[in-house]
């Protein structure tokens, strides 16, 4: 499973653990009768953590995205640090991409399935 994560402002290490949980126990794997009924543990799948700034894309007003939406630098890579670290105590294959860098990621979608999670802040 591919995570790209963006963290916001106001988010925090609740945000991030509320996130690394809710990722790990969602249920879109097909079971024997092919309805998404698993996890990934179920399925024995792994999950690669990808932070993405650009997902808080501000594109409401004119033709190039703003990203004063994301995170800064420091925390955005704290917050997605701590997903990871969340994630690998809870599930035994957890992989991280490498903040900042320029990465080539390709992702074979099955089904297709892309599912964005918007996690309220408690």
């Amino acid at each position: 499973m591919l995570l790209f994560v963006c963290a916001e402002p106001a988010d925090g290490e609740a945000t991030a653990d509320r996130l690394a949980v809710k990722v790990l126990k969602l249920r879109i794997f097909a079971d024997a009768a092919g309805k998404m009924n698993l996890d990934v543990a179920a399925v024995g799948g792994g999950l690669l953590v990808v932070s993405q700034f650009t997902l808080a894309a501000d594109t409401e007003a004119g033709h190039r995205p703003g990203f004063s939406g994301a995170a800064g630098p420091e925390q955005g890579r704290r917050l997605c640090d701590r997903v990871v670290a969340t994630a690998r105590r809870l599930h035994p294959d957890v992989a991280q991409g490498e903040f900042g860098a320029d990465m080539q990621v390709h992702l074979v979608n099955d089904g297709p399935v892309t599912i964005p999670l918007v996690l309220r802040r408690r």
